[in-house]
């Protein structure tokens, strides 16, 4: 199987894109979110043969798992996009030279974005929506184990864009299988940014094999530190809120550090994480502190392997830290860069927290939930970018554009 005459064509076509109305691209984002909801059963039956191949208990089944409700949100989504001002064409930057010469900055598309993502259907309509926003054609390679809902998704995306009279190619569906894999992160001349979307083991193998530039997505081994000066109510429920909204993202809780002062409200503090049957793996002395007060079944003994584990399920660890200095060392240790929260009501501590914790995203009495396209306001995201070059946080319109410079003049040459 050669895919190059594939990538070419998408590459051909990225150029038509730019000469699109933004009033096109939002009509044609509003019908395939209606199409969507329209033809949920259609989406429902492709998203149920998938299930059906995977084990229930598989962290990734809740990420494969598609309902109404969910398909709605995707739809809403995609319309929020819609809502949003083109990222096209913004003036950057403008000034003039001593020698009148006039430059501008202005922001443009990258032309064909890969993304290869695992069992995560709802990426297919993120990535098309924001993709097409911004002008880019996009190449979609997703994992076996959503194949099936991915192929119905991009059907109703073809629909709709034959509709206008463009060609369905600017948004393709490569074979499921990792030859397809190996060839996009080859396509040197084709493909301008590849962004992988998944496990740390899928990330690593895009970043250590991909001859195309690449943006990682990074895991999310998130951090919520209670302090000395946390308020236990606020902290119980944003704790609980992190863990447990949804267990299977990237931006669930992992790992709560609590400082050893405050170590007789760790009851209190999981008061409700018990209710939900999260497992805790606790340090000797956060341990010790919850043996009669947590469930025996639920309570484990943490060993090194308990930290810097992205666990993707109802599991978390706890960490006693002795000092505010502690805490930063242990997060600074574990932390993925992704999202991390403080949990405290001293003004100069919150500083010193938002100040030195390298992360993405950094909370101060917020639940690390929030760390999500559609929740910053973007529309949608086309993943969580965990580096630091080009894109930091979640990733939306903007940071799937690039920029030239448009230089004017009148006759001037260079001595």
């Amino acid at each position: 199987m050669d895919l190059n005459a594939t990538f070419k064509r998408v590459q051909q076509l990225s150029a038509s894109l730019v000469g699109l109305s933004d009033e096109t691209i939002n009509l044609i984002l509003i019908e395939t979110a209606d199409a969507a909801v329209a033809q949920s059963k259609f989406i429902l039956d492709a998203n149920a043969s998938d299930l059906a191949l995977m084990n229930p208990d598989d962290p990734k089944f809740d990420r494969l798992k598609l309902t109404e409700d969910r398909i709605k949100g995707i739809a809403s989504d995609m319309k929020s996009v819609a809502s949003l001002p083109s990222p096209l064409g913004r003036i950057l930057g403008e000034w003039i030279r001593p020698n009148g010469m006039k430059i501008k900055k202005v922001s443009v598309p990258f032309g064909v974005i890969g993304m290869i993502y695992e069992a995560r259907p709802n990426v297919t309509f993120d990535v098309f929506s924001l993709c097409l926003k911004s002008g880019n054609a996009c190449i979609l390679k997703g994992g076996s184990d959503a194949d099936h809902s991915n192929q119905a998704l991009v059907k109703i995306i073809h629909g709709v864009l034959a509709k206008y009279h463009i060609d369905p190619a600017v948004c393709t569906l490569l074979p499921a299988d990792r030859e397809a894999t190996t060839q996009l992160l080859n396509a040197v001349g084709y493909v301008d940014l590849i962004i992988p979307r998944g496990s740390s083991s899928l990330i690593n193998f895009v970043r250590d094999n991909a001859r195309v530039p690449v943006i990682e997505t990074g895991a999310g081994i998130c951090h919520t530190y209670f302090d000395t000066s946390g308020d236990k109510v606020k902290g119980k429920e944003i704790i609980t809120n992190a863990k447990t909204r949804r267990v299977s993202v990237c931006n669930a809780l992992d790992c709560l550090v609590i400082h050893k002062d405050r170590i007789s409200d760790l009851p209190f503090l999981c008061t409700d994480l018990a209710e939900k049957r999260v497992i805790i793996y606790a340090d000797e002395l956060a341990f010790s502190v919850l043996r009669n007060n947590y469930p025996e079944v639920l309570l484990k003994v943490a060993t090194h392997e308990s930290f810097g584990t992205e666990f993707l399920d109802y599991k978390m660890s706890i960490k006693t830290a002795a000092s505010f200095e502690e805490a930063l060392n242990h997060i600074g240790l574990f932390s993925s860069k992704h999202s991390e929260c403080i949990i405290a009501e001293s003004l100069q501590t919150i500083s010193r927290f938002q100040q030195l914790v390298d992360a993405a995203c950094v909370y101060v009495n917020v639940s690390t939930a929030f760390t999500d396209g559609a929740q910053f306001g973007f529309g949608a995201e086309i993943g969580i970018s965990t580096q630091k070059l080009h894109a930091r946080g979640p990733m939306a319109l903007n940071e799937i554009t690039t920029y030239k410079y448009l230089i004017e003049g009148n006759g001037q040459i260079r001595s």
